[in-house]
């Protein structure tokens, strides 16, 4: 399986054909960005932490049942996954309101839904993502009502998943964002792209220190001291570090990937 040439470089990762038409190589930069990408960075060894904890979270979705685009992780910043034709979509699950949806509603800050509000927005830097509806996503083709249905599902079922995760080492997931995508090699749906505090609101269950990209949105430091700390709760960072550069993950060992 030899790295070919680059074919997509988004805002946080770059993608890279393989010889394989039906895989492609994921590489996690250290950029970080913000406000539709108004707001930019680099921050050094953000790209490692997520990579390592995207892994352990989509292995982990795959062994109850997830299906998503990850085969395995390569090194400390890419990943070996499935291509797949993205669904034009962002699909957010909130858990407690905070954001934008306080900004939208008036909502205060902090509220606890009574059950999990999943939104959908359109993917588009330049119109700013905005918030569309079904019907949207329907009339102008980029997912049917039962592709929908079923993403609304696994939506759900990541959610109830996650939630457990991160409850079981005292953080509370107040939301994410998902990506799905249509798989090459079968056109099954599947989840893709990541699962990281870059995506994710993810706040210590006692004190609500942030432990995501807010950190960076709202110009509160420490971001990676704050991935690190996830990391090393979910038991994938045994490093009592606060500086990144010595971190060290163990190269995964070599598995042979077959052609489909």
């Amino acid at each position: 399986m030899k790295k070919g040439k680059k074919i997509y470089e988004g805002k946080a990762k770059i993608i890279f054909a393989t010889t394989d038409k039906s895989l492609v190589i994921q590489h996690f930069k250290d950029d970080a960005t913000a406000f539709n990408n108004q707001k930019k960075a680099n921050i050094e060894g953000k790209g490692i932490l997520n990579n390592r904890i995207s892994e352990h979270i989509l292995s982990s979705l795959k062994k109850v049942g997830i299906d998503n685009h990850l085969i395995k992780r390569l090194n400390m910043r890419e990943q070996l996954i499935d291509l797949a034709e993205i669904i034009p979509v962002e699909f957010v699950v909130r858990n407690i309101v905070t954001g934008s949806l306080t900004k939208r509603l008036g909502i205060e800050d902090g509220t606890v839904l009574n059950k999990p509000l999943i939104e959908f927005y359109y993917k588009n830097d330049e119109l700013g993502d905005p918030l569309v509806s079904r019907e949207h996503v329907d009339a102008f083709g980029w997912a049917s009502t039962s592709e929908l249905n079923f993403i609304k599902e696994q939506c759900l079922r990541i959610n109830d998943f996650l939630q457990g995760m991160f409850i079981g080492i005292n953080i509370k997931l107040v939301d994410f964002k998902l990506e799905f995508g249509k798989r090459k090699s079968d056109g099954k749906i599947i989840l893709a792209d990541e699962i990281s505090p870059d995506t994710c609101r993810l706040w210590d269950a006692d004190t609500e220190k942030k432990l995501d990209k807010d950190r960076f949105r709202k110009n509160l430091g420490n971001i990676v001291e704050a991935y690190q700390e996830v990391a090393r709760r979910l038991g994938i960072l045994h490093e009592q570090t606060s500086n990144v550069r010595p971190i060290k993950f163990p190269k995964p060992t070599a598995v042979k990937i077959k052609k489909k």
